[in-house]
C-alpha cells in the first residue's frame, strides 16, 4: 500500500509535524470518531492540561486503531480541535500525538471556544489507511 507524502514547493509548510498532501493507493480507510482525553471508564484525564490530554488522546487513538490492526503510523488525515488555542501550545499538543510516529499526516488544527463538555481541551478525529479491502 503506497502512502505518498508530498510537500509542493509552492505551498508553505509551517512545520514537519504535518504533511500538506497525502495520497494512498489500494487501501481500506478507517474513520475514527473524535477522541478526547477520557480513560476506559469515561473519566476525564489531564484536567486543564493540554499536553496531558494530548497524551491520553494518543493512548486512545492507539487502542482504537489497534482494534482494526492499525497504528498511528497509518493515520493519513487528522483534525485537531483545541480549546483556548495559542501557538505556544503546538509542542504540547503535537509532541504526544507524534511520539513514535514515523511520518506526519495531513493535518488541520481548529481553535474552538468549547467542546461537548468543559473538562476537555482537545478532540482529535483521524482517518487511517490500511492495505486491501474488507472488514476488521
Amino acid at each position: 500500500m503506497p502512502v505518498n507524502r508530498v510537500g509542493p514547493p509552492s505551498v508553505h509548510n509551517p512545520s514537519d509535524q504535518i504533511s500538506q498532501v497525502v495520497t494512498v493507493d489500494g487501501t481500506r480507510l478507517v474513520h475514527l470518531s473524535g477522541q478526547v482525553a477520557w480513560d476506559a471508564q469515561g473519566r476525564p484525564v489531564g484536567l486543564g492540561d493540554h499536553e496531558a490530554q494530548a497524551a491520553q488522546i494518543a493512548r486512545n487513538l492507539d487502542a482504537a486503531l489497534a482494534a482494526v490492526g492499525a497504528t498511528r503510523n497509518d493515520i493519513v488525515v487528522e483534525t485537531v480541535y483545541v480549546v483556548d488555542y495559542t501557538p505556544e501550545l503546538l509542542p504540547a499538543i503535537f509532541g504526544p500525538l507524534r511520539a513514535g510516529v514515523a511520518e506526519a499526516p495531513a493535518s488541520t488544527l481548529v481553535g474552538v471556544s468549547a467542546l461537548f463538555a468543559p473538562e476537555y481541551l482537545l478532540e482529535v478525529q483521524v482517518v487511517a489507511a490500511l492495505p486491501g479491502r474488507g472488514g476488521p
